[in-house]
């Protein structure tokens, strides 16, 4: 009778492996992964990375999340030194001390100048022709002309002002009050003394993202950060583009939960432990503690940091391939049967459209089977019939 008792428990575990399941066991999952690295010459195959998450990881991700601008485009000390550019337009007031000279008669003894910086830099500026404007600031094209103007007018002086800045506006859009493009004045602005004076957002800051591009480079980060975090309301530039989205931050939780959903943040900031906990909880008879996954789109920047430099270089060449957005697929895993990830959960922040996973127990499946195959001939799945039947 053992024989057969034997014979019939390795079926049913050699079929359990082809029966239906909630989704991946966490073994499922790192075999994925292994396989997507291996196999990477496959066609469709996405290459991922697992990364156990611990107290040092869990760091550093928050901390990246609070200096993204910072890290993609430094702090700066302010802008640099404005200088005149294309497209700026100019007054140039000229200045003698005779009544017969150049711009001078004896009604006035000045003349006033309009000029606008063409396209190489340079205009026109009579008895004196063509100067360079662009690079200079207002005191160093008011030297050039002074200069010029040494031998040919009365004793003469000179004033250049800016009438209109075009070389030094910034493009704010989205979802403010007043889309426009912006002037900067001659002191060190922030990107929330910009988004001022486009009206400022129109909706709460946990739920507006503001998007900085800059020649070649973009960086994305929630309002809320950069409210909380000064640093990260960084110095823009002449020729940034902003751009302010409303997005409502939801994340999604499947799995071995009560209930599987998207659910909406809700509040300034969320962790792990919370967001399970908005979904109800894991279920303690199905969930496997040891496989609570996160499926996220992380930064390049911080895959480096995470993985190195070499690991993140070799898994590209492998295949592993960014999104609209730059970002590469990883996978963070937590073994809730150490104490210690409670409180890694509770360090480990939550983003936007994150997918959190649960993995149901190994054991769920057996059960399943025993439940399918085991009514006809009279056995119950349960903890105890099973021990019966092995034990037998």
């Amino acid at each position: 009778m053992k024989k057969t008792n034997v014979l019939f428990i390795g079926l049913v575990l050699t079929s359990c492996k082809s029966l239906p399941g909630d989704g991946p066991l966490a073994s499922d999952i790192s075999e994925q992964s292994r396989q997507s690295i291996s196999e990477s010459n496959q066609r469709n195959n996405l290459v991922f990375d697992i990364v156990d998450v611990d107290s040092t990881s869990a760091k550093l991700i928050s901390n990246y999340d609070s200096k993204l601008l910072q890290r993609r485009f430094g702090i700066g000390g302010g802008v640099k030194k404005p200088v005149i550019g294309v497209g700026d337009q100019l007054k140039i007031t000229i200045f003698e001390a005779g009544s017969d000279g150049l711009f001078s008669t004896a009604d006035s003894k000045h003349s006033d100048i309009d000029v606008l910086v063409q396209p190489d830099g340079k205009a026109a500026i009579p008895y004196v022709g063509l100067v360079t404007f662009a690079g200079k600031t207002l005191e160093e094209a008011r030297q050039t002309i002074l200069s010029a103007l040494a031998n040919k007018a009365v004793e003469p002086d000179v004033v250049v002002n800016t009438i209109t800045t075009a070389s030094r506006n910034v493009t704010v859009s989205g979802a403010v009050k007043t889309p426009a493009v912006v002037p900067l004045s001659l002191t060190s602005e922030t990107i929330m003394e910009t988004l001022a004076k486009a009206g400022g957002p129109t909706f709460q800051p946990y739920e507006s993202y503001v998007t900085l591009t800059r020649q070649q480079k973009t960086g994305t980060v929630l309002m809320k950060t950069m409210i909380e975090d000064p640093r990260e309301n960084i110095y823009v530039q002449p020729g940034d583009q902003i751009f302010v989205t409303r997005e409502p931050r939801t994340f999604t939780v499947l799995g071995a939960v009560k209930s599987n959903n998207r659910i909406e943040f809700g509040t300034n900031d969320l962790n792990l432990l919370e967001a399970v906990a908005m979904a109800g909880g894991g279920e303690a008879s199905t969930s496997d503690m040891r496989g609570y996954f996160v499926f996220r789109y992380e930064e390049p920047d911080i895959m480096m940091d995470l993985l190195g430099r070499s690991r993140f270089d070799a898994l590209v060449r492998k295949g592993m391939a960014p999104d609209q957005q730059g970002r590469y697929p990883v996978v963070y895993r937590f073994d809730m049967t150490k104490a210690g990830s409670l409180l890694v959960g509770q360090t480990f922040p939550v983003k936007n459209r994150d997918v959190i996973y649960a993995s149901r127990h190994p054991s769920v499946d057996f059960l399943k089977f025993m439940n399918i195959v085991g009514r006809p001939v009279g056995i119950v799945a349960s903890g105890t019939s099973i021990y019966n039947v092995v034990s037998d």
